[in-house]
């Protein structure tokens, strides 16, 4: 935890400068440099020795699948015992051992698996299944490795928990949330199901596959506007209809505000009556996290933890 809970914006002096703290600026035009980086730069040049970007900072910077951020997010980092680092733009956790960390275009910053467990003390378990989805998908660094870091150290539980409702198999952070959805429902789904016509002729590989039906439960982000992918689309919905399989599409505000009408069509495809308790996994989780608040607001999810030590 960091040594204030005082939080500032960046302070803009003038057109050719971004102040981000007490001695620490930005240039204004970045070029083609990522700000992310660019960030983490400018305070690495004003920060002690043995500093590590980490939590989600480093998730940010490694583009890991993370919820909307404040725009004026702290900068994370890892210190040694008895560094003391007083500024409020700066989330401190004190480890006894430093994370292990990579130097990369002259920042310090702590391995994935590192940053997973980081972002664990600081995250709901709903944003946390998100990031481990992509983590795995994306082949950031292995299950064994995230299950390896958790033994022992602050964040680990919540990794742990995390950790057994993950699927590599997920290609998108609301393709996660949706069927994060499904499972806080009791909706037994499988992710990217090879689906088949009567003579076995493979027909489309799906989102989600409602088990033992014949109902799709899909995803459909921005690509979807585009007007090729559009055309696409419908030709993939008529071998799908050909084939018997019935296809639900959802965007981003039906996973937000309209889960009820996601699980009453879950439970016609399985036959069973509509059960709005069975919502109330699926709202504690979201309620957990980030996704559910708006990022201008400044508000975070659960409580840091300032170092490592035993679960």
């Amino acid at each position: 935890m960091g040594e204030t809970t005082t939080r500032r914006a960046p302070r803009r002096r003038s057109g050719r400068w971004t102040i981000l703290g007490a001695g620490v600026r930005l240039a204004s035009d970045l070029g083609e440099e990522d700000p992310v980086w660019a960030r983490m730069r400018a305070w690495a040049e004003r920060l002690p020795d043995g500093t590590v970007s980490t939590g989600l900072t480093a998730a940010a910077a490694y583009d890991l699948w993370l919820p909307p951020l404040a725009p004026d997010h702290p900068v994370e980092i890892s210190v040694p015992l008895g560094v003391r680092v007083r500024r409020p733009q700066v989330e401190v956790s004190r480890h006894p051992l430093p994370p292990h960390s990579h130097g990369i275009g002259g920042v310090r910053i702590a391995t994935v698996a590192e940053t997973v467990l980081a972002a664990a003390r600081r995250l709901g378990v709903l944003d946390l299944v998100v990031l481990v989805d992509g983590v795995l998908h994306e082949r950031g660094c292995t299950r064994e490795e995230l299950e390896e870091v958790a033994r022992g150290r602050r964040g680990g539980p919540r990794l742990r928990a995390a950790l057994a409702l993950a699927d590599s198999r997920s290609e998108s952070p609301w393709e996660s949330l949706l069927r994060m959805l499904h499972v806080a429902c009791e909706v037994p789904v499988e992710p990217q199901a090879e689906l088949l016509d009567s003579t076995g002729r493979f027909v489309a590989r799906a989102d989600l596959l409602i088990t033992g039906t014949r109902t799709l439960q899909e995803y459909d982000g921005a690509v979807h506007r585009d007007r090729g992918q559009y055309a696409r689309d419908r030709r993939r919905d008529s071998r799908l209809a050909g084939a018997g399989y019935v296809r639900h599409g959802y965007v981003a505000p039906d996973v937000r505000f309209r889960a009820a009408m996601i699980l009453r069509e879950a439970d016609e495809a399985l036959g069973r009556p509509y059960d709005p308790m069975r919502l109330d996994a699926w709202y504690a989780l979201w309620r957990g996290s980030r996704w559910e608040q708006d990022p201008r607001s400044g508000q975070s999810g659960p409580d840091a933890e300032p170092a490592d030590g035993p679960d």
